[in-house]
């Protein structure tokens, strides 16, 4: 059950985060968190099943990201696999104005999203059900992942979704040195480190996108 407890310490992060939310923003994090912790005694959308590690797991360690990448502007945002929301749906919530759309090819998980998306009213974002390499959209200025694939299986199959003079911002763990030194010649990249509040474990974002 998502309670006072779990409010209070994402209220603490999003302090650590140095992001001011109000009330009903913070509301509909919860929310989303309820829906998750819900629909994951079905649906297996998570392996965290504790709703504080959701705070900080879910929650937190995706809005770590989203100043560095609210930087950039992006009117246009994809989050490939998507899987429970993560952090489509946390961007979603926070920044209104974004167009984004989760794609994920689990049809269990899309259902969660589609859902999710409606009871939150998140009129911005749309779900796709797809497999990367079948969808053919208008381009999107900023493609994120968070546990999709390697670096450069994800630049490959995203490249043609891609606009001119857009970014993708993977999502890792652990500095991904290997998958860097595997990335086309044509892609520049670097590597923003993340502090995730209530989080011991290592986060950046690898910025990346085609040389000039």
């Amino acid at each position: 059950m998502i309670g006072q407890q779990q409010e209070t310490q994402l209220r603490e992060g999003l302090q650590s985060l140095g992001l001011a939310l109000d009330d009903s923003i913070v509301a509909r994090l919860l929310a989303y968190l309820a829906l998750l912790l819900k629909w994951n005694k079905t649906y297996s959308l998570t392996a965290i099943t504790e709703p504080e590690r959701m705070v900080s797991h879910h929650l937190l360690d995706s809005l770590a990201a989203l100043r560095p990448i609210a930087g950039r502007q992006p009117q246009r945002l994809l989050d490939v696999g998507s899987g429970g929301g993560q952090p489509g749906i946390p961007f979603a919530i926070v920044q209104p104005d974004w167009q984004i759309t989760l794609l994920d090819s689990n049809h269990k998980k899309t259902a969660f999203l589609q859902q999710a998306v409606i009871e939150l009213g998140l009129r911005q974002v749309s779900v796709v059900c797809d497999r990367v390499e079948n969808v053919t959209a208008a381009p999107y200025d900023l493609i994120t992942s968070r546990a999709f694939a390697d670096l450069a299986d994800f630049v490959r199959l995203t490249r043609p979704l891609l606009a001119q003079g857009g970014s993708w911002a993977a999502l890792k763990g652990v500095q991904p040195f290997e998958e860097i030194a595997a990335l086309p010649a044509d892609i520049a990249s670097r590597i923003e480190p993340l502090t995730v509040p209530g989080l011991g474990a290592e986060r950046c974002i690898v910025w990346m996108e085609p040389k000039a």
